[in-house]
C-alpha cells in the first residue's frame, strides 16, 4: 500500500529522532574525547576523600569515606556544602563561611599532595596518539581550576587540551551535563554525537548521560569498580584510559 505524503513525513520524522542510523546514514565519526581527571588520567591515591574528611573534621563536620564515596566526582565545593547543610546549626550566612573556611583548607591540602600524584600509566601516551590521529582532546574535573591548572603545569599538559573545564566553570557540576556541554562549545563540537565522555565513577557515566553523548565509557583504574560502572548507562567499560586508541580504532 502506498503511503501518503502525510505519513511518509511522519515516518521520516521518528527516523530522524530515532537517530542518523535509523534513515539509512552512518552515525558522524568521534571527533571530540572528554577525560576525566583524577582517577582517569591522574592516579587517584585516595588524597582527595582523605582532605575532605580532614578538612571537614577540623570544623567539626565529621565525615566518613562511605559516606563520601558516592560524591567521587563531584564538584568539591557541593560536597562539602552538602555535609555541612547535613551537620551544621548555623543559619545561612554561618554556613556559606563555614563552607569557605573549609574548602581553603581542602585546596590547600590537595595543591600539597597532588605536587607528587603521577598520571595513570600509559595516560599520556594514549593523549598523544589520539591527538596525533585527529582527535580533540578535552578534560572535565570536580575541581575547581585553581586546583587543577598547577597539575597540568606541572606535567606540561595544557598544549594537549582543546578545553579544559573545571567544576567552577559551570553552575553545576556533576551529574549535571554542563561540563561536558562548555568542553564542547569550547573546543567547537557542535553535535554530541561526535563525543565521547571517559570517567572512573557513576557520576562520570551519569553527567555523560544526561548531556546524551555518543560514547559512555567507564575506566577502572579509579574508584569505581566494574559492577558499579555497569549499572549505570554506558557504551563501553576499559581498563585504563591506556586502552582508548584501541577502542576508537575499533569503532572507527
Amino acid at each position: 500500500m502506498k503511503l501518503s505524503r502525510r505519513h511518509s513525513l511522519k515516518a521520516l520524522a521518528v527516523a530522524a529522532v530515532a537517530g542518523p542510523s535509523a534513515l539509512g546514514a552512518e552515525p558522524p565519526k568521534i571527533r571530540l574525547v572528554a577525560l576525566d581527571v583524577g582517577g582517569t588520567i591522574l592516579q587517584d591515591h585516595g588524597d582527595i576523600v582523605e582532605a575532605l574528611r580532614n578538612s571537614m573534621g577540623r570544623r567539626e563536620i565529621v565525615v566518613s569515606a562511605a559516606e563520601i564515596a558516592p560524591w567521587r566526582g563531584a564538584a568539591k565545593r557541593d560536597v562539602i556544602r552538602h555535609f555541612v547543610d547535613l551537620q551544621s546549626k548555623l543559619n545561612e550566612a554561618g554556613r556559606q563561611t563555614l563552607s569557605a573556611e573549609i574548602y581553603r583548607t581542602f585546596v590547600e591540602q590537595v595543591n600539597q599532595a597532588y605536587k607528587t600524584v603521577p598520571p595513570v600509566e600509559g595516560a599520556e601516551q594514549a593523549i598523544r596518539k589520539l591527538r596525533e590521529s585527529g582527535y580533540l582532546i578535552a578534560t572535565t574535573t570536580g575541581f575547581d581550576r585553581e586546583i587543577v591548572m598547577p597539575i597540568f603545569n606541572r606535567l606540561g599538559w595544557e598544549k594537549y587540551f582543546a578545553a579544559m573545564v573545571a567544576s567552577d566553570d559551570v553552575a553545576q557540576g556533576r551529574p549535571a551535563p554542563y561540563m561536558l556541554f562548555h568542553a564542547m562549545e569550547t573546543a567547537g563540537v557542535t553535535s554530541v554525537a561526535e563525543v565521547m565522555a571517559v570517567g572512573d565513577t557513576p557520576l562520570d557515566l551519569q553527567a555523560a548521560s544526561n548531556a546524551g553523548v555518543r560514547g559512555m565509557v567507564g575506566v577502572l583504574t579509579g574508584v569505581g569498580t566494574r559492577e558499579q560502572l555497569s549499572r549505570e548507562p554506558h557504551t563501553d567499560i576499559i581498563q585504563s584510559v591506556a586502552d582508548l586508541p584501541a577502542l576508537l580504532e575499533r569503532k572507527g
